[in-house]
């Protein structure tokens, strides 16, 4: 399993970012990337700072958000709906987003579950519990 460091996804995250600027070429999970990324311009300023998001791992105060972990995340989901993992999470993203209008609201809906799937998981020192996870992004999907 690859597990990167903080550093290493702002480093990827920073560098997507000035190639895609740049009209570089991007691999393709750089073109994702470089998409979620154009979906948050409030974010950009972090992103066209590489030293500056490098020094702030050790700085983060509380109460501002972390644009790369939601970034991350991002990615994370775009990547579990291309190949169905946990089974079923592509439907249940691609009723969310039907029922919402838009992909990117319904991702941050999905987001929340997401998180919430992690720290239940760190916090019962268990593994992640998928079902959960795609049932609670389905009540999302079929709630009024």
């Amino acid at each position: 399993m690859f597990t990167p460091s903080p550093s290493d996804v702002r480093r990827f995250f920073c560098t997507v970012y000035q190639k895609s600027r740049a009209g570089q070429a991007l691999e393709a999970i750089e073109i994702i990337a470089s998409g979620w990324m154009d979906e948050h311009p409030e974010f950009h300023a972090e992103l066209a700072d590489l030293d500056a998001a490098l020094l702030a791992i050790a700085d983060r105060s509380g109460g501002e958000g972390n644009a790369f972990l939601h970034l991350s995340m991002h990615l994370s989901i775009t990547e579990q709906c291309s190949i169905d993992q946990p089974r079923g999470i592509r439907q249940a993203v691609e009723l969310l987003t039907a029922r919402r209008g838009d992909l990117h609201q319904a991702q941050h809906e999905v987001m929340e579950e997401l998180g919430q799937m992690i720290w239940n998981a760190q916090r019962a020192n268990c593994a992640p519990d998928g079902a959960a996870y795609i049932d609670a992004v389905q009540r999302r999907a079929t709630k009024d």
